[in-house]
């Protein structure tokens, strides 16, 4: 049980790091059909995509990722203490 629950954190860490690239990313000027950008698209819209209807955005800032970050942070910090 102890492997199963290190794999899906280490899944939620990967997830995480995609999120923030992605993130930092569109501050810059890169090609948005480029196959980083198109790799790091297709592994964070599942999440971000749903959050999108729920969370406003505040201005031109799109608090999504910040918020998929916290949850998946808080998810896997609930796994590392067994409550589930």
């Amino acid at each position: 049980m102890d492997q199963i629950v290190t794999f899906i954190q280490l899944a939620l860490q990967i997830l995480i790091f995609a999120i923030f690239a992605r993130s930092l990313l569109t501050w810059f000027p890169v090609d948005r059909n480029g196959p980083v950008f198109q790799v790091l698209n297709g592994i964070t819209e599942p999440i971000l995509d749903p959050l999108r209807k729920v969370v406003p955005t505040v201005g031109a800032l799109d608090l999504t990722p910040m918020v998929a970050i916290l949850l998946l942070l808080f998810i896997s910090s609930a796994l590392g203490r067994g409550s589930f």
